[in-house]
């Protein structure tokens, strides 16, 4: 028997795990940069992508956490949806 998912734990589980995935990323990212040269530096792949992140300031670390974590957010609140209205749309 399947379970029927509310379109909020859909948006809420997936929300978590993009969020939570990209997060992980960015403190794999952040690492990265501190131990490697600066020839192979990763951040400033996040830079554009992060306002107000620089290279390395604590109030930048903790504002490029949280808009990763915010962007895993967006990409829930729009994805889901979307996903669902094609679902039903387009059923396999």
């Amino acid at each position: 028997m399947a379970i029927q998912e509310t379109m909020g734990n859909a948006i809420s589980r997936w929300g978590w795990t993009i969020s939570t995935f990209l997060a992980i990323s960015y403190l794999i990212c952040i690492g990265f940069g501190l131990l490697m040269p600066d020839a192979m530096r990763m951040w400033t792949a996040w830079a554009p992508l992060l306002p107000g992140f620089e290279w390395l300031t604590w109030t930048a670390f903790l504002s490029g956490l949280i808009c990763v974590f915010a962007y895993g957010w967006y990409i829930a609140l729009i994805g889901v949806p979307l996903y669902r209205f094609f679902a039903k749309r387009y059923p396999a």
